[in-house]
């Protein structure tokens, strides 16, 4: 577990067998300085720092595994001391065998306790770093898991979109088609010709997943043929598209919504011919996409869910986490619609 504590990997592999490493040196320096033979002092800081990294190693599993708290927060002291005593006597106990110099028994029985002190000190330390490292990777997890639920939520909603996207466009073409079946039997047939190919392209879309522009207003002009044998003559669209902006890539059926929001409240409140102008221009790092139709504020307002230009913004804020991407305006009897796509 104090290996995670490292982003690098091979970096934290050697970090406990470091310890050691220092652990061994400092004892063997400090042995030598207190007048031990070279060779001894060797001996001795060797098993002392090798059950330092046992004691380390046993720590480091044990927090792993068990987070203390409540009734267990004993454990955060009382294993260190008691692995630390232990260690000290396995230590007293191998180098009582192997030394038998009468002056080196009788300084490790002096200092017996101070190096239960010392010993104790370090892996008290090191259970408390365990401990905090341990902590640090359940929230790292509770965290991902949170990240993990919110992208399902997401895309979920995402999908929601998708389903009442298709079925309010389709409920419109339906009732046109429907109007036209008597009274023009031969436009009704072209319209169901052509709402076909248009859902066999978008159906199996996915609205997270971007396409360039260039496609997105293949489909467009697909729906516009569609609309175009429902209202006629009265029905022009006019293209805007800006140099260097069509391999931009865009959310897959964002314009449609807009278009059709358009058509719905310029040929509705409007007598005559209507002009919807589409453009699309770059702006830095942005993609401005602008929807403009005729309005006459007087009229009474076509009656709908509202679902277009909701939908949208809904969208945008779901896939791209901000809410100001999307304004709209009416002024001198035109409705603006205004899109910024961050480019990636």
């Amino acid at each position: 577990m104090l290996l995670h504590a490292f982003s690098n990997p091979n970096l934290g592999k050697w970090v406990i067998p470091g310890a050691g490493f220092i652990w061994f040196l400092g004892c063997c320096f400090l042995l030598i300085d207190w007048g031990l033979d070279s060779f001894l002092a060797g001996a001795d800081a060797l098993i002392y720092a090798l059950l330092f990294v046992g004691g380390v190693m046993i720590l480091d599993q044990v927090f792993s595994l068990i987070s203390p708290k409540g009734k267990n927060i004993w454990l955060i002291f009382f294993l260190p001391i008691s692995l630390s005593f232990i260690s000290v006597w396995i230590h007293r106990w191998v180098m009582d065998w192997y030394a038998n110099e009468p002056g080196y028994r009788e300084m490790l029985d002096a200092q017996l306790y101070l190096r239960w002190a010392v010993l104790g000190l370090a892996e008290q330390m090191v259970a408390l770093l365990a401990l905090a490292v341990s902590q640090l990777e359940r929230q790292e997890e509770i965290n991902r898991r949170e990240s993990q639920m919110l992208e399902l939520a997401k895309e979920a909603e995402l999908t929601q979109l998708r389903q009442q996207l298709q079925p309010h466009f389709l409920f419109n073409s339906l009732n046109s088609i429907n109007s036209l079946v008597v009274s023009q039997p031969q436009r009704a047939r072209e319209m169901v010709l052509l709402l076909s190919d248009f859902l066999r392209g978008t159906i199996r879309k996915d609205l997270q997943a971007r396409i360039e522009l260039k496609e997105e207003l293949q489909t467009l002009k697909m729906y516009l043929e569609i609309e175009r044998i429902r209202f006629g003559h009265r029905l022009s669209v006019d293209f805007q598209i800006g140099e260097g902006t069509a391999e931009i890539r865009v959310p897959q059926l964002l314009i449609q919504p807009l278009v059709e929001n358009a058509i719905k409240h310029g040929l509705y409140g409007v007598a005559g011919e209507v002009k919807i102008e589409i453009s699309a221009q770059q702006d830095g790092n942005y993609l401005i996409l602008e929807v403009k139709n005729p309005f006459d504020p007087t009229a009474s307002t076509q009656k709908g869910t509202g679902f277009g230009l909701s939908s949208v913004e809904r969208r945008l804020f779901l896939i791209f986490g901000r809410k100001d991407l999307l304004q709209k305006s009416a002024l001198e009897e035109v409705f603006q619609v205004k899109l910024k796509i961050p480019i990636f």
